[in-house]
């Protein structure tokens, strides 16, 4: 997974080591965790052996202070690693199922044709389905032997594969009907937090106004 990852990325524009990692993070969220960066330049070797990526010196004065040597390396796909990429994209097998699998694959869903993310998004609500009536299986006859974490820890596992049947769901009906995800990235209303300073004085409420004194 980690292979159509860095080639996807590199299709984009040419990176080095460290601004791979960083957008590694960015790309994939929380399924990053399911990838360790300690393969990631081994990985980089590979791929250049197989020629679908290649390698040069940057400039020096656009390196970070500190960067290794390795870091400061340029790293280019190649009109090989172009095919190879295609060939990843268009892959629908179980292995595109499993949590790592169709996280990476859905990062890249917006180059992948329908059909092939039509047959993704079903084989994985197939996977999550079996992960949810399992689960069920266990609240029903285990119930009464486990403690109560345990218990509440196979309850919250429950609760996160219901939710993903739905949002899987809702992505097949939209695939089908040739509709965008509804939540694009032009339609995320994200609320922006009010400086402390301006809100706490928005918050206080006006003094009132003090009883004027005639002179003597």
């Amino acid at each position: 997974m980690l292979e159509l990852a860095i080639l996807g990325l590199l299709q984009e524009t040419p990176m080095h080591g460290y601004e791979l990692r960083k957008e590694l993070a960015t790309k994939l969220g929380t399924i990053r965790a399911a990838i360790s960066y300690g393969t990631l330049y081994p990985t980089l070797k590979r791929l250049q052996t197989a020629g679908w990526i290649t390698e040069s010196a940057s400039d020096p004065t656009m390196i970070p202070p500190m960067t290794s040597k390795r870091g400061r390396v340029v790293y280019k796909i190649t009109a090989d690693g172009k095919e190879r990429f295609a060939d990843l994209l268009a892959q629908a097998g179980p292995e595109t199922y499993d949590d790592a699998g169709f996280g990476v694959h859905f990062a890249f869903f917006s180059r992948t044709d329908r059909a092939t993310r039509l047959r993704i998004l079903e084989g994985r609500r197939r996977r999550v389905e079996e992960r949810r009536e399992g689960l069920r299986d266990v609240l029903s006859r285990a119930a009464g032997r486990l403690d109560a974490y345990t218990l509440e820890l196979q309850r919250h596992g429950l609760d996160a594969a219901e939710r993903e049947v739905r949002w899987l769901e809702e992505l097949i009906t939209n695939e089908r009907s040739g509709r965008a995800p509804a939540g694009s990235a032009g339609e995320i209303d994200i609320p922006v937090a009010e400086p402390p300073q301006e809100r706490a004085a928005e918050d206080a409420s006006p003094e009132p106004p003090r009883p004027h004194k005639d002179r003597p």
